[in-house]
């Protein structure tokens, strides 16, 4: 792979120069040898935007998709990897150091020779222990011990989080599981791709069996049992859509009224099992499950759960051991996915350490990647988008004084956390060697299950962060009611310090103002200032806005991929909310500015130009098709080039920029385009 075919020149410089501590020049923010100015831009304002690079720029073997994000992640990835070389190079970091835990855990990583040499050895026991259960409560305690032991995690998801209804409060939840393929429909949809996919699980299935000593013929038996246990699980869950209802997904029982709902399950015993004794009540996302969990419970023999727990463990194992397991193991996402090669070694033990101990890592990484300057300028950003919506609250002629009075208190108990933790984990006990790789990786995961068991009956600790900082990416947490940006978010090409407003509002500025807009989409809304569950509104201005919701989802239920793949204008509706607020907002805001005031152009686009032009160029990518049709299922973000359009297309600024008239092809007459926040 040449990576100087796929990444522009400017950023290859700018990785180079960071990588080595020189001084960094300034890339050229918008640059127009990307565009395609044959383009109109009313026709197609993403290859007007981005057409050039989107033609001379391919996918890398190893990657799915390529855009802004994965051009930014694979220079965090990289920056990571010197981090860590060095770290596991320096002898003399003391034991017990940040970088000589880091650094052991990579080193550990690494050893292909150590893994070659154990091959199943790490989980043979495991294995031995699932193979011979021979109950139904022998099944739960199987299921208990793969919890509690980070070998498996069989059935169903169980976390300790905040109760929506009342926040300051750490409760045990309980959700839907215990499938592999991506989504419910794999299961039950008989379609091309579906089928594909079933064949390539059954394969996966066959192949790690195998590989654990079963002859072809039991390794075939046990797919087949495995995939219709699955498929009755896939048929009892609720739908990605459903599951976004936060109403719907709230269902408090007292822990014995739970288990009268659940007759071979004994909530008491099973929590008492996984060191849970404090609790008298708990959180369900989705009770019908759990009826059809204790029928099967009941019901499917032990051979059968046997070969399902001992699948668990392996497909949970197989990318941590020996080559055979981790080669099957990307057989199946590649079949999936269409990623024609595996990510390299390296690569994946750097996402590894940044996943298990990423608070250590990440306290490596901003002190050699992330300048404080950056961190000023966020910000002010950050309030300058608040000031921003707070002027959007208060103009929105759809929505009564009453509810503006509570929107707009909401707004103004965001807390925004920028770049990394102000408090770091230190992971005390944790035990970490540079020669035990999957003893890493289960220590690691036991130790997170402990530290989110000691939650319980504590205050909600609001210094806690859902993303470590080298994550591309950014959140907004209902019950914290807080917005969230890693600093690996915070570099170009989503933010540069030295760029000019247009370019950072209509970059990391809409990303800002994407996760403020959360906290008002179809579900972030349904939450009050204090992060509860609670109304807030009166019944008429919820409906006005549910029927604005509704136009935009028929907006983004009317675009195809694949010619004939629709995107689910409801499962993709709170983040397309995020997208038209954020990108208004972050408008808003830069005009507030000295250059948003103004019509001086540079490289020869007016700074509104500029704005709209650097919110294309984030969301300027391709996706594999395969990788495509899957993210339809299973993403609630919308693809990409309808991300770039989606929310533009109703902005009358849009239109003034580029000259926007009736008969191109994105032209929405004035009274069609969609206006919420």
């Amino acid at each position: 792979m040449n990576p100087s075919r796929l990444i522009p020149s400017l950023l290859l410089i700018l990785m180079a120069t960071l990588a080595f501590g020189q001084e960094v020049p300034k890339p050229k923010f918008i640059d127009p040898t990307n565009m395609d100015p044959l383009v109109r831009p009313g026709d197609d304002f993403v290859n007007y935007a981005g057409g050039v690079w989107l033609k001379n720029n391919s996918i890398p073997a190893k990657e799915t998709r390529w855009g802004s994000f994965n051009i930014l992640r694979e220079f965090n990835i990289k920056a990571m990897q010197t981090i860590l070389t060095d770290a596991m190079n320096d002898k003399s970091a003391p034991a017990g150091s940040v970088k000589r835990r880091v650094g052991d855990f990579y080193a550990a990583a690494l050893d292909s020779v150590a893994a070659e040499k154990l091959g199943m050895d790490p989980i043979r026991a495991d294995l031995k222990r699932a193979g011979e259960v021979k109950n139904g409560q022998q099944v739960l305690d199987e299921v208990i011990y793969q919890r509690m032991q980070a070998v498996g995690s069989p059935l169903f998801g169980m976390f300790v989080g905040q109760d929506r209804k009342q926040p300051t409060r750490n409760v045990v939840q309980l959700g839907q599981g215990g499938t592999t393929l991506p989504d419910r429909d794999y299961y039950l949809k008989s379609d091309a791709r579906s089928k594909k996919a079933q064949e390539a699980f059954t394969t996966y299935m066959v192949s790690l069996f195998t590989l654990a000593g079963n002859t072809e013929a039991d390794a075939k038996k046990k797919a087949e049992t495995i995939f219709n246990l699955e498929k009755k699980l896939a048929r009892a869950q609720m739908s990605r859509v459903e599951m976004r209802d936060p109403q719907k997904t709230y269902n408090k029982f007292a822990v014995s009224d739970f288990s009268k709902t659940t007759p071979s399950i004994d909530w008491k015993q099973f929590l008492a099992k996984m060191k849970i004794t404090t609790e008298d009540s708990i959180l369900v996302s989705a009770p019908k499950f759990f009826v059809t969990v204790d029928s099967l419970v009941k019901q499917v023999p032990a051979a059968d759960w046997q070969a399902y727990l001992q699948w668990n463990i392996l497909r949970s194992a197989a990318p941590l051991l020996s080559k055979p397991f981790v080669d099957a193991s990307f057989a199946y996402d590649q079949a999936l996915t269409g990623q024609k090669v595996q990510r390299p070694r390296w690569d994946r033990a750097a996402s590894r350490v940044d996943n298990s101990i990423g608070d250590l890592l990440g306290q490596l990484y901003v002190e050699k990647y992330f300048k404080p300057q950056a961190k000023a300028r966020m910000q002010e950003m950050i309030s300058n988008l608040i000031k921003a919506y707070e002027i959007r609250i208060r103009n929105l002629d759809w929505m009564s004084d009453a509810t503006k009075e509570k929107a707009l208190a909401k707004l103004k108990a965001f807390t925004p956390k920028i770049a990394y933790p102000d408090k770091w984990k230190d992971y005390p006990g944790l035990v970490i060697k540079p020669t035990t790789y999957y003893d890493n990786v289960k220590n690691a995961s036991r130790w997170s299950y402990n530290d989110m068991l000691s939650q319980l009956g504590k205050p909600v600790d609001r210094s806690r962060w859902g993303m470590t900082p080298p994550t591309v990416n950014a959140y907004y947490s209902p019950v914290m009611n807080e917005i969230v940006f890693p600093a690996g978010i915070l570099q170009f090409p989503f933010f540069h310090p030295d760029a000019d407003d247009a370019y950072n509002y209509g970059a990391i500025g809409a990303v800002i103002g994407h996760e403020i807009s959360h906290g008002f989409d179809d579900s972030g809304s349904q939450y009050d200032k204090d992060g509860a569950l609670r109304n807030w509104w009166t019944d008429e201005d919820r409906n006005k806005f549910t029927a604005k919701a509704k136009l935009l989802q028929e907006q983004y239920d009317a675009y195809t991929i694949l010619d004939s793949l629709h995107v689910n204008g409801k499962l993709t509706m709170g983040e397309n909310i995020g997208d038209l607020g954020g990108l208004n907002a972050a408008y808003e805001a830069f005009k507030m500015t000295a250059q948003g005031k103004s019509d001086v152009k540079i490289d020869g686009f007016t700074p509104d130009q500029r704005f709209f032009l650097a919110w294309a160029q984030i969301w300027r990518s391709k996706t594999l098709p395969d990788r495509a049709a899957q993210l339809i299922v299973t993403d609630p973000h919308s693809p990409d080039h309808f991300r770039a359009i989606g929310a533009p297309v109703n902005m009358d600024a849009w239109y003034k920029a580029f000259d926007i008239k009736p008969g191109d092809k994105l032209y929405k007459k004035p009274e069609d385009r969609i206006k919420i926040w």
